[in-house]
Parts: C-alpha cells; sequence; structure tokens
C-alpha cells in the first residue's frame, strides 16, 4: 500500500498533507483509505453515519487507527468501531487494552475494570429484571384471587340440614310458607308446629297440645323466633305492607283467630277473632285511602249449611270493614277461593264457591259490606261483559264454572303459583290474577279457562286427578304447560300437557308412592321449568294388581324425590328416597348464589311410644344433582333412531344448572 510504502522510505507525506503541502503519495493512499473508510465507517452506527457531526477526533481516526492496527486484528477492531465513533480517548483506552496495558501502564488493570464493570453492568440488569418481575408477578397473582378465590367464596353451595319440631299432627298437612325474615336475600321456612307441652308424652290427665307457629332460618334451620296460638295453625301468609317503608308482617291464620306478626321478631301487631275462618286471606287495593292493602277473608259456619260470608279487615289496624255478608251458594265439594281478578277493563272481581265458581265485583261487595262506594275511582270499574253474565241468571252473582260437575282445582296459570308460597306482595298477587286460569272438574277433566271471555280454550280428559296441577314451560312456545299426577291400582301416571293446545307432551309411570303431594316447578337458567315430584321405581308394563308391583309386604316404602328437565326428558334424577311419609313441600330461593333449597315436611315413626315426628327437612339442589341416580326411561318408537346423548353430556348439563324465581 502507498502509506506502507512512505512509511518504508521516510517520507513525509502526512506531515506535508497536514501542513497543506501537496505529496503524491499521500494523497494517492488518502484516496485508496476512502474507499476501504466506506466499506468499514460507512454503515450508520446507533443512527450516526460517517458524515455526522461526531465531535473532535472523530474525521480521521478510524484510518489512524487502522494504521495502528495489523491486518489480522481487523476484525476484532471492527467490532469495536462503535466504542471509536464518540471519543478519542476510548479508543485509546482500547489500543492500551490490546497492548497489555492499562490507562496508567499497569498490565491487567484495564482487563480487570473492565471485568468489574461487566459484573456492575449485570447485576445492575438482574436488579432491574427483579424490580420488574417481582410486582408483576404479585399483581398476577391479586388478579387469580379475584377471579377464583372470591367467586367461590359467593357461589358456596347452600347448606342442608334437618330438625324435628313436634309431632305430625294426623293426615292435615301442616302450613308452610317461605319468605325473607331476617333480611339475608334468601327465603327462610315458616311452619304450624304441634306438640306436647316440656316433651312429655301424652297421657290422660295431659291431654292438651301446644300449637304455634316457628320461623327457621333458610340457611342452618335455627329458631329464629317462635309463636304460641290457641288453636293450630292453617295458614302462614307473608308479605303485607302495613306500613309506608317496607316491612316484614306475617299473618298467622287459625280457626278463629287472624293475627299479624312482625316476622323479624314475632311480636305481635294486631288481632281479630272472626272465627269459623275457612280460607286464606285475600290481599286486595287500598279500600280506604290509607295507603296499606286491605285483606278479605272466608268463613263457613258449621251450623249453617252453604252459606258463606266474606269479610273485609282493614290491614293496617286489623279491624272489620263494615259487616260479614253471606251468600247462599248451592254446591258441594272443597271451597274454591276466594281468589281476586283484574279483568281485560281493569275491573277487581271476587272468585269464589264450593264445588262451583262465582263472582262478584269489588265495588259492589264493599258497599254491601259498608254502605258506600270505594274513594277510588279504580274501585268503582265493572266489567260489561261479566255483568251480561249476571243478567243472565237473574242473579246478584256471577257464574262462571260448575253446577252440573264439580270443580275440584281452579288456580291462575302463572308460573311458581304455589299456595305453600302465601305471597300477600300486592304486586305479585295482582299480576297473578290477571291471567288464565287451569280448571280441574268432572274429576277427571282439564281445561284452561280464558279469563278475556269465560269460555274453555280446551279441553283434555285424564284418570281422576287428586292433587293440584303445576304449570311450568316444557317446551320452547311461551305458553305455560300444566303437569298432571294421578295414581290408581298401585300405578302413578305423571303427564305433561301442552297448555297451547291440550296436547300430551310427556308421560311416564311409577310405583304409586302412597302420599299424595303437589309437585313442584322451578325456573331454570334455560328458559325451561324442572319438575320435582315423589314416586318410586319408574315402570314400563303395568298389570292391574291390588299392591305395588316390586314391594314385598312388610317392607317399608320407599319413596324417591325426582328431577325432571325438559332438555334431556328421557332422563331423571333420583334425588332422595327415603322411608319418611312427606306431607307437604315447597321451594326456597337464593338469588345470589343463584341456587334453590327443596323444603320437605315428613312424618316420620319414632322408635319409642312417642307419637309419630314430624321432620323439616332442607335440601340444596345445586348440591344434590352431582351425587343424583340418573335414571334412563324407555324411550318412544319414533325417538329410537335418534342420536341418543351420553351419560357424561347429560351430567355435564345438570351440574351447570342455576336457578332463578
Amino acid at each position: 500500500m502507498a502509506s506502507a510504502l512512505s512509511r518504508a522510505l521516510k517520507l513525509p507525506g502526512k506531515k506535508g498533507s497536514e501542513l497543506g503541502e501537496y505529496d503524491p503519495l499521500t494523497q494517492a493512499d488518502s484516496e485508496d483509505d476512502s474507499e476501504e473508510d466506506d466499506l468499514v465507517l460507512s454503515y450508520p452506527r446507533n443512527g450516526l453515519g460517517r458524515d455526522s457531526c461526531l465531535g473532535p477526533g472523530s474525521g480521521r481516526s478510524g484510518r489512524f487507527v487502522d494504521e495502528m492496527l495489523d491486518e489480522e486484528e481487523d476484525d476484532d477492531w471492527r467490532e469495536h468501531v462503535p466504542s471509536l465513533d464518540g471519543d478519542d480517548s476510548k479508543g485509546l483506552q482500547y489500543r492500551d487494552q490490546r497492548r497489555g496495558s492499562g490507562p496508567h501502564g499497569g498490565a491487567g488493570l484495564g482487563v480487570l475494570g473492565t471485568d468489574t464493570e461487566a459484573k456492575r453492568m449485570r447485576m445492575k440488569h438482574m436488579v432491574r429484571t427483579a424490580a420488574f418481575l417481582v410486582p408483576l408477578v404479585c399483581a398476577t397473582l391479586l388478579v387469580l384471587l379475584c377471579a377464583f378465590l372470591i367467586p367461590c367464596q359467593k357461589g358456596k353451595l347452600r347448606p342442608q340440614w334437618e330438625r324435628a319440631l313436634g309431632e305430625a299432627g294426623g293426615i292435615t298437612p301442616p302450613a308452610l310458607a317461605l319468605w325473607d325474615v331476617d333480611d339475608d336475600s334468601v327465603e327462610d321456612v315458616l311452619l304450624g308446629v304441634t306438640e306436647w307441652p316440656n316433651d312429655t308424652l301424652p297421657t290422660p290427665a295431659n291431654k292438651d297440645k301446644v300449637y304455634s307457629a316457628v320461623a327457621l332460618s333458610a340457611g342452618s334451620g335455627q329458631i329464629l323466633w317462635k309463636k304460641i296460638m290457641r288453636e293450630r295453625v292453617m295458614y302462614i301468609q307473608c308479605g303485607l305492607q302495613a306500613s309506608a317503608q317496607k316491612s316484614q308482617v306475617c299473618l298467622l291464620i287459625s280457626k278463629s283467630t287472624l293475627l299479624a306478626v312482625n316476622g323479624t321478631t314475632g311480636k305481635t301487631l294486631w288481632s281479630l277473632q272472626p272465627k269459623n275462618i275457612e280460607s286464606q286471606a285475600v290481599v286486595l287495593p287500598d279500600l280506604q285511602g290509607d295507603m296499606v292493602p286491605d285483606l278479605l277473608i272466608a268463613t263457613l259456619p258449621a251450623d249453617v249449611a252453604m252459606e258463606l260470608s266474606l269479610t273485609l279487615i282493614s290491614g293496617k289496624t286489623g279491624e272489620k270493614l263494615g259487616r260479614s255478608v253471606p251468600f247462599n251458594i248451592s254446591g258441594q265439594g272443597k271451597l274454591i277461593g276466594p281468589l281476586l281478578h283484574k279483568t281485560q277493563q281493569e275491573a277487581y272481581y271476587i272468585l269464589f264457591g264450593l264445588g262451583n265458581i262465582k263472582a262478584i265485583s269489588l265495588r259492589d261487595l264493599y258497599v254491601r259490606v259498608t254502605g258506600k262506594m270505594p274513594f277510588s275511582q279504580e274501585l268503582r270499574k265493572k266489567d260489561p261483559g261479566w255483568e251480561r253474565l249476571k243478567a243472565r241468571t237473574n242473579s246478584t252473582l256471577i257464574h262462571i264454572c260448575g253446577g252440573g260437575e264439580v270443580v275440584a282445582f281452579l288456580l291462575p296459570r302463572v308460573i311458581g303459583y304455589d299456595s305453600d308460597h302465601n305471597n300477600l306482595d300486592t304486586l305479585s298477587n295482582r299480576n297473578g290474577t290477571k291471567s288464565d286460569w287451569v280448571l280441574v272438574y268432572g274429576a277427571s277433566k282439564l281445561s284452561v279457562l280464558r279469563q278475556k271471555d269465560l269460555k274453555k280454550d280446551w279441553t283434555f280428559s285424564s284418570p281422576p286427578i287428586h292433587s293440584q296441577p303445576a304449570s311450568g314451560h316444557f317446551n320452547d312456545d311461551g305458553v305455560l304447560d300444566i303437569f298432571l299426577q294421578h295414581s290408581a291400582n298401585g300405578v302413578m301416571k305423571v303427564q305433561i300437557i301442552d297448555g297451547a293446545n291440550g296436547r300430551l307432551l310427556w308421560s311416564a309411570e311409577f310405583v304409586c308412592p302412597r302420599l299424595d303431594l303437589e309437585s313442584t316447578t322451578i325456573s331454570t337458567s334455560t328458559g325451561h321449568s324442572a319438575f320435582l315430584f315423589w314416586a318410586s321405581d319408574p315402570i314400563i308394563n303395568v298389570t292391574n294388581t291390588t299392591a305395588p308391583p316390586g314391594v314385598t309386604a312388610g317392607e317399608p316404602f320407599v319413596r324417591k324425590l325426582f328431577f325432571l328437565h325438559p332438555t334431556y326428558s328421557t332422563f331423571l334424577l333420583e334425588l332422595n328416597s327415603t322411608t319418611d311419609t312427606a306431607v307437604t313441600s315447597a321451594v326456597t330461593f337464593d338469588e345470589r348464589q343463584e341456587d334453590a333449597s327443596y323444603i320437605t315436611v315428613s312424618s316420620r315413626p319414632t322408635p319409642d311410644s312417642r307419637p309419630i315426628a314430624c321432620v323439616v327437612k332442607s335440601m340444596g339442589l345445586k348440591a344434590a344433582i352431582p351425587n343424583a341416580k340418573m335414571i334412563r326411561l324407555a324411550e318412544e318408537k319414533k325417538t329410537e333412531n335418534l342420536v341418543k346423548p351420553s351419560a357424561s353430556e347429560v351430567n355435564t348439563f345438570f351440574r351447570h344448572l342455576t336457578f332463578k324465581h
């Protein structure tokens, strides 16, 4: 190269160049080296190119260092070029290190300093990384805690409990109601109890029983309060709004006493002794203008045949409004109603009867009781269509149904309507009375009675129906379907009837459970209803026998609680089996947990000579479903070729099922 030749001849090429003199060799060398510099230094490093302003020493320092290094060290030098772009002192430090001496001439000190600096930098990076990762890990753990642990605590399964309270009290079911009396957003259990004083056995000298109403916590079964009554409690109803603020007021009704108590404490608010009470209390709109709903009850004296009296009662003070009005009604059978109904013309009517159904406008009833018109224009309305029916018979009462065939049941066609809830909340009752009715008459005929024109929509004939039907959504047409059960010759037949047209949707046969207990429907997260009912083992072909099939004489009869959901109607879940005799039941809900508990009141034989015990049991459905026994029913011929769901698929569905009001 020209530079090497210049050094060998000791030509002052560089010096002359620095003085501004022309040197052919130096000039040639500069031209050659510039091309090499372009190959080495022209590549931008950290955004700085060859022509960048790098400060003093950045112009020709690359060629100067290149002249001082050997050809063998070019690659190593190029790796360290970035350290030379900024400052010549760094280049000199690098050159000293390459020569084996430190900045002060000490051999190896530069290498030691570099290692110390590298360790310090590594430690610095580790501290920064730890400072970043530790908060990140803590935040992740906090998110996981909130996402999993907290919901699990909220979604805790409903506890199961069992409690014996007094004696069974014969074949008449005890009064049962559900209401949140302790304001924890969960419906509690209120029950009529019969027991012997001081837990003693009945003797000729001790014949007086103790009657009471007891409020039990839905979570634990503990007694919240207890109210002693003079007679057996026939009905318990809660939800009456007795003041401007929401309050928990419950009515305890016996044969001759109507008692209003504070639902939270059981303290008496007012009482009335109308005698011969035959019905539950019906909540009415405010008749007096005191901002509190009023009440209506029916009385039926035993010494006066077929004379049913209606009595209006102030919901605020418990005083009678005017006098009781008797109605001479002909008929036989069980008492129907009274029920409050609001027609399409916004007129209020009271429905009642003995084996038949009559009606009277609330306006006419109030006038006959008090001798004056209601204060509200709303309560003075009459429905012209209903009044024309009264004109045809030339009677003070409107004939709705009955006469030739005895009416057994009449219930509003509303999902969740259950006499055991005994809801006295005004809004809920008004909504329920705007619906059509499910009518059972002639012992074996089922119809839907339209409220708009009092005509039967359809009629379904079946074997004798002994228990009140239940309403629920079985198919997807949005119309409430009807659940029926009837027993004969040791066989219990269960049917679900399409509420839109009276067509049979589902049926199955079981061994008769030897009890008469209403079924229960529950709304689920799928939009359908689940149906709970008591039976024994399902059967396919049964001949007429005097004893239930599969039952050996002398053995205790096993009764089973079944759970049916329309999504998998060929499967049943057996939630519980017991030898106790269930006499009444209801379902209490927990909106926060989307869960429900099945409350059963049963009679249980005792091992000693004590009376048969009355046992109250609460079973959470979410907790019971995973442990339930799955039973596959016989399928119809038209569905045999369809793809059958696996047991795993059905299990997964039921485990994720939730419940609502």
